[in-house]
């Protein structure tokens, strides 16, 4: 028995050494990911913003002046190249390695139980886009696919706060209208204060809507009104950068052998508890 507990120590040895070789993979393909989104944005939100200023209201746009427009144009590049400084935060450098953080194996016994490794679409909430950048080292599957989860929970929040302030810039110089609903200008998918909102097709990266304003003095059809705002979507920025989705699927794929990895863990530490307990069991039995 006591062979065959050593054996499976062996097996979960390796195992987290399989695990931390997979860790270093994913940080380093995130760090790529992360580099090339954050240029990805910068370049969807200019696009967003030129449809929106020449299609969705290019009236107001022209009423602005040649300075003043270029002073739009020039706090819109400032927020682009914000959120791509920010979305390169949300991971440790590799100079840094594992000197920040130290993670201990204790409790790693726990990560045998009946919990499967999985990257869920539900990303735990774990931090915000002005949180410290996210450390990672650790052998275990479990925190392994949290930092993941979290990394990603991080992003899209980056991506949301920028279509907010976009929007608040836009709306403070006079392109969209000064009574916007909040829902909008927060980049929700749809305005659900209101009482009705269609989603209209459009240039991506932007929400067009036909929204319902209640207003009893108004007739039927006057409490109708077509708004358009940025909404910059993860999944239409990766689609139009070719680059983009090929590092997304590289992650995935990293990801499937971890879920592989995760799953073995998790078995080798229930071989090892029920190892253990008929050992425990022996022992302490008598006639």
């Amino acid at each position: 028995m006591a062979r065959a507990i050593e054996r499976i120590e062996r097996d979960i040895a390796a195992l987290k050494e399989a695990i931390r070789a997979i860790a270093v993979e994913l940080q380093s393909a995130y760090a790529s990911y992360l580099n090339t989104l954050g240029l990805a944005v910068r370049k969807q939100l200019i696009l967003a913003s030129y449809h929106l200023c020449t299609q969705g209201y290019p009236e107001n746009f022209l009423h602005l002046s040649l300075n003043q427009r270029q002073q739009l144009q020039q706090a819109i590049r400032k927020l682009g190249l914000l959120a791509s400084e920010q979305l390169l935060t949300c991971i440790k450098s590799e100079e840094a390695g594992g000197n920040e953080t130290k993670r201990t194996d204790e409790g790693e016994g726990q990560d045998g139980g009946d919990e499967e490794v999985t990257s869920s679409s539900s990303p735990l909430i774990l931090g915000t886009p002005t949180s410290e950048p996210l450390i990672l080292d650790s052998s275990s599957p479990i925190e392994l696919v949290k930092w993941q989860q979290n990394l990603e929970e991080v992003t899209q929040e980056i991506l949301k706060k920028l279509s907010h302030d976009a929007n608040l810039l836009l709306q403070k110089t006079e392109i969209l209208p000064k009574k916007l609903p909040e829902p909008i200008l927060a980049a929700a998918a749809a305005a659900a204060s209101e009482a009705s909102a269609e989603v209209m097709p459009g240039p991506p990266n932007l929400l067009n809507l036909v929204i319902e304003i209640e207003n009893e003095q108004q007739s039927e059809d006057s409490g109708l009104t077509q708004i358009m705002a940025i909404n910059l979507r993860l999944g239409e920025i990766e689609f139009a950068d070719v680059t983009l989705s090929s590092e997304r699927r590289q992650i995935r794929s990293i990801l499937v052998q971890l879920n592989k990895l995760g799953r073995e863990y998790q078995k080798k530490h229930r071989e090892r508890a029920i190892a253990e307990a008929e050992a425990a069991w022996r022992a302490s039995w008598f006639e």
